[in-house]
């Protein structure tokens, strides 16, 4: 068989996210590897020219990583018919304008999450990617995540009878960037510059309840500004305005009830960064970004509520890990093969704008719900190119 190109302009990879998942760890992971082998059909090679606004910038990230194509000019990108898919891994205000200038330009559309600052721009690309007739994604990595995967395989055996609640815990604590310089971009912390983590994270939260455990019908968030000032990457001081922990409760179509604490103000005592607890009525499990534990009904130790004695029970040791099974690639890597398959084969992929904007609507609905202190429902968002 011989090797198709495909060739994707990319756009906001000089950021954290878009260089070290996006380019380093899927396209050029994908180029190492000798393309994308499809059985029966021609490997595919993906060909990317870097976008970005810093010249000095985009021009080294291309040299460090054996990229010969990179450009400051989006609009003569675009203009290149030999490149067919648009990538944005832009900060979020950026996106929406970039995005229509692509799908006005006929280019298949993939991009992070959220897609837009609000659900009616959201629905709007999704719209105009349609009736553009071209194919479109939205990044939706943590479903590819081994943990969640195994997680998956173990809801899909039955293993927890009937499921009851969820409870999430994320995050890490960000330095202020005083005494140690910040793990994240300073835009995060301001809300005029598309940041917060409830903006963020619920989108995130929306695809992973959805996909593994039904539609999220209601939302209460409670969202907080605990470090009030941070410092920047040039070392000055900035007021942050936007939320940096969301602590939101969701009610789901079958009776789940699930609670996620979000946050960047919180230090570690957990095994993993991500940590997932699900109950049900003949078994748990606990999973995270890669490990994933489960107790039976049978396994289940009688605890005791006695706090004038020690406790004598090892809680952990009634766990069991759930085996890989498998071999686990990046959860980035493996969705951009999946999409890179879908435009070039047509094959499945279900992860388009249009799920990109319930997460949209997930957020914008927790942050109502948080300046409203109350509970909101969730309507079906009607997802058509006709609505």
């Amino acid at each position: 068989m011989a090797t198709r190109r495909i060739g994707i302009i990319m756009n906001g990879v000089t950021g954290r996210m878009g260089t070290n998942q996006h380019l380093i760890r899927s396209i050029v992971a994908i180029r190492e590897q000798g393309g994308i082998n499809v059985p029966g059909e021609d490997t595919i090679w993906p060909d990317p020219i870097l976008v970005g606004r810093d010249e000095k910038k985009v021009r080294a990230l291309a040299q460090a990583h054996g990229i010969e194509r990179w450009s400051t000019n989006l609009s003569a990108c675009l203009a290149n018919p030999d490149d067919v898919i648009y990538f944005d891994a832009q900060t979020t205000t950026r996106r929406a304008d970039a995005l229509r200038a692509a799908i006005a330009a006929g280019k298949h559309i993939y991009c992070e999450k959220p897609i837009a600052t609000d659900v009616a721009t959201a629905r709007e690309l999704a719209q105009l990617a349609d009736s553009a007739g071209i194919k479109h994604g939205v990044v939706q990595d943590k479903l590819f995540l081994p943990g969640l995967l195994k997680l998956k395989r173990v809801i899909d055996s039955g293993f927890f009878g009937r499921i009851l609640s969820i409870r999430g815990e994320f995050g890490y604590w960000v330095f202020e960037g005083d005494w140690q310089s910040a793990q994240r971009p300073s835009w995060n912390y301001r809300k005029e510059d598309g940041g917060g983590i409830i903006v963020d994270m619920l989108c995130h939260w929306q695809y992973v309840l959805d996909n593994l455990f039904g539609r999220v019908t209601a939302v209460s968030c409670l969202g907080a500004t605990h470090i009030p000032e941070r410092i920047d990457e040039q070392g000055k001081s900035y007021e942050c305005t936007a939320d940096d922990a969301a602590y939101a409760t969701f009610q789901l179509e079958n009776g789940i009830i699930a609670h996620f604490n979000s946050s960047w103000t919180v230090r570690v005592y957990r095994d993993e960064l991500l940590t997932l607890q699900i109950d049900g009525t003949h078994g748990s499990a606990i999973s995270g970004l890669r490990e994933c534990k489960v107790q039976s009904r049978v396994n289940t130790p009688r605890a005791i509520w006695n706090p004038d004695v020690p406790n004598s029970i090892r809680f952990q040791d009634n766990w069991m890990d759930v085996p890989d099974n498998e071999t686990f690639t990046n959860g980035f890597k493996a969705q951009w093969e999946l999409f890179l398959k879908h435009v070039v084969y047509d094959t499945p992929f279900r992860w388009d704008l249009y799920e990109g904007a319930k997460g949209v609507q997930l957020a914008e609905l927790g942050l109502q719900s948080w300046a409203e202190r109350r509970w909101l429902d969730v309507p079906e968002l009607t997802l058509t190119k006709e609505s």
